[in-house]
């Protein structure tokens, strides 16, 4: 066999492994156009519910990442097994070669049998995935049982109702329904109120969220932030105000591509507005 230094058919002695690494760097490069593959895919989800596309646009996009992330556990058990089967080579020295395949295989299908749903869990992108998706959905104009009508709306239809009982002669009972004194601007303001950075106290354009306490932040600002700390021995605290978690960390904040949306829309929704 070659790269192995004894004469002997029956011992090891020596096996390069060096074919098997380099089919494993493959491999693992495979892992990241899958990866690639799940941003592409959530990237498209996000723009159905934007767009309010049908519903079973959106589960498509939902069912290919599962598969995706499928695929990537699957992966990820094969380079494990293959990983394993070398060290276990390596360290036991037996006396007749492995069956390497054999070998694998038997690790791989170990790995498997373990799958359950629940592994999907510790896939980040998947997590990441329904999380966004989860917080444009909210974000996103509904259609409700009033019709379809949001705060803002509500307001604009019952002043439009006012006057047309003031026209008709008519008292208009601004107080019946508790609506007096709101302004409609208050609760468009109210509303914006997660676009704003709590360090630079500006609208943000690249807002990432701490997975540790769910606060959002410019990118540039937190990371510059967490920097300057490290640089001085000590840790960064959420800057959001009234927040108890102490320690921000570079691998706690995650891109919010839900927020980003929202603001981006609010923002096309005020330009066209003004024009």
């Amino acid at each position: 066999m070659p790269g192995r230094s004894s004469s002997s058919s029956g011992s090891t002695g020596f096996i390069s492994f060096s074919g098997i690494e380099s089919a494993l760097s493959s491999l693992k490069n495979f892992q990241s156009c899958i990866s690639s593959g799940m941003d592409t895919a959530s990237s498209v989800a996000l723009d159905l519910v934007e767009t309010q596309t049908e519903v079973s646009s959106e589960y498509s996009m939902d069912k290919a990442m599962v598969e995706l992330a499928m695929m990537d556990r699957e992966l990820s058990h094969y380079v494990k097994a293959v990983q394993s089967a070398i060290s276990h080579v390596k360290e036991e020295r037996p006396e007749k070669i492995p069956d390497l395949k054999l070998l694998v295989e038997k690790k791989f299908l170990a790995l498997q049998n373990k799958n359950c749903d629940a592994d999907f869990q510790n896939n980040a992108k998947f997590v990441q995935f329904k999380q966004q998706l989860k917080e444009l959905k909210k974000q996103s104009v509904k259609p409700k049982e009033d019709g379809g009508h949001n705060e803002v709306d509500k307001i604009k239809d019952k002043d439009a109702s006012r006057a047309g009982d003031e026209r008709d002669g008519l008292p208009a009972d601004r107080e019946a329904d508790g609506t007096e004194g709101v302004d409609e601007d208050m609760i468009v303001t109210q509303s914006q109120t997660n676009f704003i950075c709590p360090i630079t106290q500006v609208e943000m354009k690249k807002p990432v969220k701490n997975k540790a306490c769910g606060h959002t932040y410019e990118e540039e600002a937190i990371v510059r932030m967490i920097e300057s700390k490290h640089r001085r021995k000590k840790k960064a605290c959420c800057p959001k105000i009234g927040c108890s978690h102490t320690d921000v960390r570079m691998s706690d904040l995650i891109p919010d591509e839900a927020l980003r949306r929202a603001i981006e829309s609010h923002n096309k929704k005020k330009n066209r507005q003004s024009e």
